[in-house]
């Protein structure tokens, strides 16, 4: 096929499909009210199905769970709640027969204070090879941790105070020590000698920090301080290391970089310091704020547009975009960007704006069936960490009731909430109890209710992933986005040679008049894709209004049309 042609075997990333498993709450396989891998193994037509190509494992490893899984206790093994490593071969055996690629997350900024390298280098010791595996001082400096409290805890056992940038229970690695360093190769050759396809690397921009620790400045400690370890003095140079390891097996790096700008992502994703293949950026997520907590504001498409486009534009020829909407630790985004009374109209028009743009789309479980936020009554029946403190530490003059609308609209705890798979009892997640509380909503959102309605939001996704499928155009074409100033519309072209496909989408409840950019009216059009089927069926060919454009509340169509 003519894509396989054009790309090296490496490069197999830039026509995938990626879908996001947060195992714990995707689907219980022993009734024991924990999603695990039994239960993803039977699932995995049903991904196939939905056209993904290849799968990204949040951490599976043991963890005392204190922020579910990125608080690692053993790289090389797989937490009993899932199962173990035998079962997670079976999965990726048959992911691999399947036609699907597979990706493990690679958190190697900390590790769970309970991980046997902690509990040694709290002991101290001179002759101790662990003493310097983390980050110790005798005094602290003034720097907040982003989830909890400040981001020194003493120890009394050693004496002195540990780094954690998170949580309390995730202490800082020390990767200025080469024998962190061995380590983290070590556990790269695990997992890729057993198969895996490549990394998702956790927080990887925060791994090496400023010689001295200064103190940080502003009226944010988070901010303030952190670029004192974002981006820091060695980042490529130890990437360089494990990049290296990655390229004996041909395996893909992911990275995620908070808070990157995209020049600086540029120095992850090409020229000499390349170390990674795609990054995960936040830029789009401040459409609303991404730090919901501190400064929540109402969604912009401007500002959604304004990011979207500054990657799509920066990026071009030189480097690949990943392209998401939702993960494990940003709340639904049809609550955020979209409308819950628009359900299944919003829904279908955020998967056109960002599924058809140049990179690698990755869908996060529930996403494809338009899951939304979860709003429960008392901050003691959230589990997060992050929520917890957030509630307490930046709001405690509000009152209860102002507190939790904020953690309604910003808990990753939204976010990982049951699988929905049908309208039986716990939504078909399991025959247990399920160890969080599964969205009332289930009845009405499943992926069963959905399987048999052509219109629904997963019976879209699949038109989207089918579209996209060995689409030179959509798939490699260059971006251009039009009337970027109008608040309401989200219009870009894709283009190769004198085929051009553009996506028209509304993000609004009002239905609206759109003029089309000058040039546009009067053309035929070929309409490929619609959230609105009866309005505009797939296939048919029409001439471009020159009055303006009629469109319905949240209405997207992708049209083609031959350019000159």
């Amino acid at each position: 096929m003519a894509v396989k042609n054009e790309l090296e075997t490496r490069d197999w990333y830039k026509t995938a499909v990626f879908y996001q498993i947060w195992v714990r709450s995707f689907a219980d396989g022993n009734g024991d009210g924990i999603g695990d891998l039994y239960g993803v193994y039977d699932k995995l037509e049903y991904l196939k199905s939905l056209g993904i190509t290849a799968i990204w494992f949040n951490p599976l490893y043991p963890s005392p769970n204190a922020d579910f899984g990125y608080d690692i206790s053993d790289y090389c093994n797989i937490h009993p709640d899932y199962g173990d490593l035998e079962q997670f071969k079976k999965v990726l055996n048959k992911a691999h027969e399947l036609g699907m690629k597979v990706i493990m997350d690679l958190v190697i900024n900390h590790t769970s204070d309970e991980h046997p390298w902690f509990i040694e280098s709290r002991k101290g010791g001179d002759d101790n090879p662990y003493k310097d595996y983390y980050i110790w001082r005798d005094e602290p400096n003034n720097w907040d941790s982003i989830f909890e409290g400040k981001a020194w805890e003493y120890d009394s056992v050693r004496g002195q105070y540990y780094l954690h940038l998170f949580a309390k229970k995730q202490p800082d690695l020390n990767m200025d020590n080469p024998k962190v360093r061995e380590e983290v190769k070590n556990i790269l050759r695990f997992w890729l000698s057993m198969g895996v396809d490549g990394f998702r690397e956790d927080v990887i921009n925060f791994i090496s920090k400023r010689e001295g620790l200064p103190n940080g400045i502003g009226f944010l400690p988070i901010i303030g301080s952190m670029h004192h370890y974002k981006d820091g003095p060695h980042i490529h140079e130890y990437l360089a290391e494990f990049r290296a390891v990655c390229d004996e097996y041909g395996a893909v790096q992911i990275g995620e970089g908070p808070m990157t700008t995209v020049n600086s992502a540029m120095k992850y994703l090409s020229g000499d310091t390349k170390s990674m293949d795609m990054m995960f950026s936040f830029d789009h997520m401040m459409a609303d704020c991404l730090f919901t907590e501190y400064f929540h504001r109402p969604f912009s498409l401007i500002r959604l547009k304004t990011a979207l486009s500054r990657w799509q534009y920066k990026l071009a020829d030189k480097a690949w975009n990943s392209l998401y909407l939702e993960n494990h630790d940003h709340p639904r985004v049809i609550s955020r960007y979209g409308s819950e009374k628009y359900h299944r109209e919003s829904g279908t028009a955020l998967a056109t704006a960002y599924m058809f743009l140049r990179g690698t789309p990755f869908i996060y479980q529930g996403q494809e069936i338009g899951m939304t936020n979860i709003k429960l009554s008392s901050i003691d029946q959230y589990v997060d960490v992050s929520s917890k403190n957030n509630y307490i530490r930046y709001h405690v003059k509000d009152p209860v009731e102002a507190r939790l609308h904020r953690i309604h609209i910003s808990s990753r705890d939204s976010a990982r909430t049951p699988m929905q798979w049908d309208a039986s009892e716990n939504a078909g997640f399991t025959t247990g109890k399920p160890w969080f509380y599964v969205n009332p909503n289930y009845k009405a959102i499943n992926v069963a209710a959905e399987e048999e309605d052509e219109n629904s939001i997963l019976n879209y996704y699949r038109k989207c992933v089918e579209l996209r499928k060995e689409n030179q155009v959509l798939l490699f074409g260059d971006y251009k986005e039009y009337d970027h100033k109008n608040p309401f519309v989200y219009m870009y072209e894709r283009r190769k040679g004198k085929t051009s496909y553009f996506v028209i989408c509304s993000f609004t409840g009002e239905p609206i008049t759109y003029k089309l950019p000058r040039g546009f009216g009067g053309h035929t059009a070929k309409i490929m894709l619609s959230n609105y089927p009866k309005k505009r069926v797939p296939g048919e060919i029409r001439r471009m209004p020159e009055d303006g454009l009629k469109l319905a509340p949240y209405e997207a169509l992708v049209v083609k049309m031959k350019r000159v």
